[in-house]
């Protein structure tokens, strides 16, 4: 029980590691400019499932946002494009930073939940000692 617990929120913490590295390289990409014909930054989602055969969750891939983004007019832009446009992702700071704490908190969570199951099985071990 001690390991399926173990195994179970490892999975927990591996999916929320690779959805903290997606938010920071949306965070992190959300002020790229492109010329205004070419495609923006597009947005990073980690898809998730359950596995049922062990327990847990498994990272199922990353799906892409859009790359239409947002049209800004920026004709002193060296990017800009022969009508003046850029294009800019469309990411929401405000949204992807409430994710970014969503993301930090379950990892978090995991990580006490392997600390317990740890501690329990040390203490286990302890018992069969004497």
């Amino acid at each position: 029980m001690t390991f399926d617990a173990i195994g179970i929120a490892g999975s927990g913490m591996t999916a929320h590691r690779v959805w903290l590295d997606a938010l920071s390289d949306n965070i992190s990409n959300m002020n790229t400019a492109v010329s205004g014909d070419e495609e923006a930054f597009r947005q990073r989602y980690v898809a998730v499932q359950a596995d049922d055969a062990r327990g847990g969750v498994d990272v199922a891939g990353v799906v892409w946002g859009s790359g239409e983004g947002r049209l800004v007019y920026e004709p002193t832009n060296p990017l800009a494009n022969e009508a003046g446009y850029v294009r800019y992702p469309d990411i929401d700071l405000g949204e992807q930073m409430s994710y970014l704490i969503l993301a930090q908190r379950g990892y978090q969570a995991n990580a006490a939940v392997v600390d317990r199951a740890k501690t329990s099985y040390e203490a286990a071990l302890q018992i069969g000692r004497h």
